[in-house]
């Protein structure tokens, strides 16, 4: 037992680790255009399916509330939280509509859209992000390596390098933490006291 517990662990820090050494540029960046967005008057919508769905209202959750610092909320909103919404799209039209018809709704130009899929092939994000292009809005994509195609159609992309979902789960959420890391030290940062 203990050897596969050493293997889990050590599989999900090799992950992370050429995750980083590929992505940490982008991530300076993305943090700077969440912060713009925010700082823009802008919010920032999230969706995924399943283990992708809590993600993205964990990530909500953290940019609303607060994550390290104490600060004013920031407007963001995961699309799979309301089922009340989600049920009726699903009911009257298709399941495949249930993020594009909220977004359709809800975003406004200066937005920025995140999509998580680990296959980077769920109909309901894809037709999403083909509402996000029609609405002109910024994108940025969290995918497995199975999504690394879809990822050369986004304003921004992080695929991680496994196509073990929870590997690329766990690489999504360390980095969506870290996003919100950078962005309070963006929009929040103490000036610097002179000595």
């Amino acid at each position: 037992m203990k050897e596969k517990i050493y293997k889990e662990f050590a599989e999900s820090i090799s992950v992370k680790e050429k995750f980083l050494q590929t992505h940490i540029d982008s991530i300076i960046e993305v943090s700077k255009v969440i912060a713009a967005t925010f700082n823009d008057g802008g919010k920032v919508i999230l969706f995924g399916n399943g283990g992708s769905a809590s993600d993205a209202s964990h990530i909500a959750g953290e940019f609303v509330n607060r994550f390290k610092k104490e600060r004013p909320g920031l407007p963001a909103i995961a699309l799979n939280t309301d089922v009340a919404v989600i049920t009726s799209i699903a009911n009257d039209y298709d399941f495949s509509e249930i993020f594009a018809r909220q977004l359709k709704a809800l975003a406004v130009e200066g937005d920025l859209v995140i999509a998580i899929t680990t296959s980077g092939a769920s109909p309901n994000v894809l037709k999403a992000l083909d509402a996000a292009k029609k609405k002109k809005l910024k994108t940025v994509l969290l995918t497995g390596s199975k999504g690394e195609k879809l990822a050369g159609k986004m304003t921004h992309a992080f695929v991680v390098p496994s196509d073990n979902t929870p590997r690329v789960q766990e690489t999504h959420i360390t980095l969506g933490h870290v996003l919100c890391l950078m962005v309070e030290e963006i929009l929040f940062e103490e000036p610097r006291k002179k000595k």
